[in-house]
């Protein structure tokens, strides 16, 4: 029997919330760059009654996407695209950040827009990082919304000399999601179905806990101790936002990014994370 079928990519707590919250009845399609990630959430998801495949996939291989999608088409039409794959400043090389968080995110945009089906959605999920970053000028923006995917990473605002750090480039990385977002959401209108953007804050994972834990940490526990909520977010808070996004309440939402940081970034703005100047 056919199914409709959800392409989720990166085996993290995250996508798990997400497709757990909004997967049941549909084949779910988990890919990770370690498929045995994949084989460990696929097997809690379908020890409780989830039906998931998993598949080695590297987001920053078009072929590899290519393959993700192509497993997803032999049990029926993808009508939900979840991205939760990516790597941290603090896990990746500058070079590495670019092509996964940017490059591989804006190739599988465009090529699960050439097929999603009508009434289809679609979320992935940026950061509040890209929030906190100087303001980029119109150009800039219509460059990392619209530049061909293949053209992305020979922009000159992304080579090395202008990018300072693995921050910086998580940053650029995370801004490119947003706008890609807005100009992909018009492609897959065409079709019938929606894209929409997810910026967390600081979300509880077991990643989450080793920056905690690491040189950053107590960077960390100043801004979720310091924003507006006083306390990090969870999961499955993201994935409440994910079922508002993808399902029929938010049926006139598309091309948006919902920031979700429990308001780090106001405060960062206005309030007591504001940087001396």
């Amino acid at each position: 029997m056919k199914k409709d079928v959800m392409l989720v990519t990166g085996a993290g707590q995250l996508s798990m919330a997400i497709a757990r919250r909004i997967g049941f009845g549909k084949k779910i399609i988990l890919g990770d760059k370690k498929k045995e990630n994949a084989e460990t959430i696929a097997k809690i998801m379908n020890d409780v009654g989830f039906d998931v495949v998993p598949v080695e996939m590297d987001l920053s291989n078009r072929e590899s996407i290519l393959a993700l999608i192509a497993e997803g088409q032999k049990y029926g039409e993808i009508r939900m695209l979840v991205n939760g794959a990516g790597v941290s400043p603090s896990q990746a090389p500058i070079e590495a950040i670019l092509k996964v968080d940017l490059y591989g995110t804006a190739v599988l945009l465009e090529e699960v827009g050439k097929i999603i089906a009508e009434g289809g959605a679609g979320v992935t999920i940026s950061s509040q990082s890209g929030w906190r970053m100087p303001a980029l000028t119109a150009e800039q923006d219509e460059l990392l919304a619209t530049t061909p995917t293949e053209e992305l990473l020979s922009l000159p605002m992304l080579q090395p000399e202008n990018i300072r750090d693995t921050l910086h480039a998580y940053q650029m990385a995370k801004r490119c999601n947003e706008k890609r977002v807005m100009a992909e959401s018009v492609k897959w209108g065409e079709r019938g179905a929606r894209l929409n953007d997810i910026a967390p804050g600081i979300i509880v994972t077991p990643l989450a806990i080793d920056e905690f834990n690491g040189p950053r940490g107590d960077f960390y526990k100043n801004m979720f101790a310091k924003c507006p909520a006083g306390r990090p977010g969870t999961a499955d808070e993201v994935a409440n936002v994910a079922e508002l996004l993808m399902g029929p309440s938010g049926a006139f939402i598309t091309g948006s990014t919902i920031l979700i940081d429990g308001g780090a970034t106001a405060s960062y703005f206005y309030g007591p994370l504001k940087p001396e100047q």
